[in-house]
């Protein structure tokens, strides 16, 4: 498990949290001076929609409003996420609950919203899959005057101007 960064972000990291087994890594540091959290999260594929829902409840206190959450979820979060078209089930379901309670959003499907592709085949049920996801806050962002910064709007985004 790790997180890799580029060195024209001029990331600096000030703290590093990882599990014994490997499934995530949280990476806290500054990018131009703001704070940010990243989380590479590998899920079990077993009982993967409770494995990440507490996952996110064990870190809750360690994530903010500049937090980014990657990984492979092993496990589709919507119908769109799946070709069998198979109705999502209550865990997945309370895993989104959580997601939303949390203001994270799947970055793909805000500028993808019906997209049907697939990172993932099943030889095993004859179907694809979207497993893997990248998730980000939606809380409002502050810089360091305290004014909100300005999200840009875009015909597919559901993010408005701030006032």
């Amino acid at each position: 498990m790790a997180i890799l960064t580029s060195e024209k972000t001029n990331f600096k990291a000030t703290a590093v949290k990882r599990d014994k087994e490997g499934h995530y890594i949280m990476v806290k540091g500054l990018v131009q001076e703001e704070n940010i959290t990243i989380v590479n999260i590998y899920t079990p594929n077993t009982r993967a929609p409770k494995f990440i829902k507490q996952l996110l409840r064990d870190l809750r206190n360690e994530t903010d409003s500049n937090t980014i959450i990657v990984g492979d979820f092993n496990t589709p979060l919507t119908v769109l996420d799946r070709s069998s078209k198979q109705k999502v089930n209550k865990e997945t379901t309370d895993l989104n609950y959580t997601l939303e309670q949390m203001d994270l959003a799947d970055t793909y499907r805000i500028f993808h919203p019906t997209a049907e592709e697939y990172t993932f085949y099943s030889t095993a049920h004859g179907t694809f899959s979207k497993t893997d996801y990248i998730k980000h806050s939606l809380k409002p962002q502050w810089n360091k005057t305290g004014n909100q910064l300005q999200e840009e709007p875009s015909k597919t985004c559901k993010y408005t101007e701030i006032k």
